[in-house]
């Protein structure tokens, strides 16, 4: 069987350096190992996502220089999400919780991921003699105790005990809509996926997403998890740390070069102004990849590279 990467964006507002370089690592990957790749966007949350950012982001990927050979919306998928839901149900693993953030943040246990680790109140509590569809609270997942033993393709070892670490994850909101966790592991095994390259800040998902795979009977695809671009003030760059969108970087730069200076803050540089993607292939190996996370700034003209995260030096 041939492999089968994906890109997931969730198009929840402007592409920014972060996107566009998971983007380019992915597209790099399935490229140079002559795999098909899958475009998803993943707009279950309806709150956040729209057609509008959903165009958006495909446009920022056309810009940089991406293609890809299949598209799939993740909104779409409705029936299969709650078909998992039914299998989960069956198994006894699905219970109502009606515990809101300040309550659950109020346990004050940090999860490994950064959030907060759901403590169990609700664990106990059976779903609706009807089933699961006639909860109007959200729904989590009964993890089971123990530890998952997992590595990724690098090595990195992303063994966990979810319940101790992250606890039960939400299945499905309060508002309706699929959670990420099982919406994620759903979509994967229909679109046939067989590598899954992201930023490393997903890693501690993975135990969770095995263990759904596991209860529901999907395929285990390998995962390879890449460094991350950090804001200057800290943390990683993303919209929720104001960072630049790509609207603003074409109006002051092309999309090779945007393209260049991304394979330079991933250690791919060539020393060109600008470059395309297919420029990269070729010489495409993980190995010249940089391990550590890379500090940018974005100085209102023009993105800067200023180099490894200072915790990693």
């Amino acid at each position: 069987m041939s492999e089968r990467c994906r890109f997931a964006p969730t198009p929840s507002g402007p592409a920014h350096p972060g996107t566009l370089l998971a983007a380019l690592l992915c597209w790099l990957d399935a490229r140079s190992r002559a795999a098909q790749l899958q475009l998803r966007l993943e707009d279950v949350d309806h709150t956040r996502c729209t057609p509008e950012h959903s165009e958006q982001m495909r446009a920022a990927l056309r810009w940089l220089g991406l293609d890809w050979d299949a598209e799939s919306v993740q909104s779409e998928r409705r029936a299969a999400h709650e078909a998992a839901l039914d299998a989960l149900a069956t198994q006894g693993l699905v219970y109502p919780c009606k515990c809101n953030r300040s309550e659950i943040r109020a346990h004050a246990q940090r999860a490994a991921d950064g959030g907060w680790r759901y403590p169990g109140s609700c664990r106990e509590r059976p779903l609706p003699a009807r089933g699961w569809r006639e909860c109007r609270e959200a729904l989590r997942l009964r993890l089971p105790a123990g530890r998952v033993s997992l590595r990724d393709e690098t090595g990195l070892d992303l063994s966990q005990d979810p319940l101790a670490e992250m606890g039960d994850p939400v299945l499905r909101r309060r508002d309706g809509a699929i959670a990420y966790h099982l919406a994620v592991v759903v979509d994967d095994a229909a679109d046939a996926v067989t590598r899954i390259v992201r930023g490393r800040d997903l890693a501690p998902s993975s135990a969770i997403h095995r263990v759904l795979q596991r209860s529901l009977g999907l395929p285990e695809p390998v995962t390879r998890h890449h460094l991350l671009l950090l804001a200057h003030e800290g943390g990683k760059l993303a919209k929720l740390h104001g960072a630049v969108g790509w609207a603003e970087l074409r109006a002051r730069m092309s999309g090779g070069e945007a393209c260049a200076f991304l394979a330079a803050a991933a250690g791919l540089g060539s020393g060109c102004e600008r470059v395309t993607p297919r420029d990269l292939v070729s010489e495409f190996d993980w190995s010249r990849v940089h391990e550590q996370d890379q500090v940018v700034r974005w100085s209102g003209e023009r993105l800067e590279l200023l180099g490894p995260s200072p915790s990693e030096r």
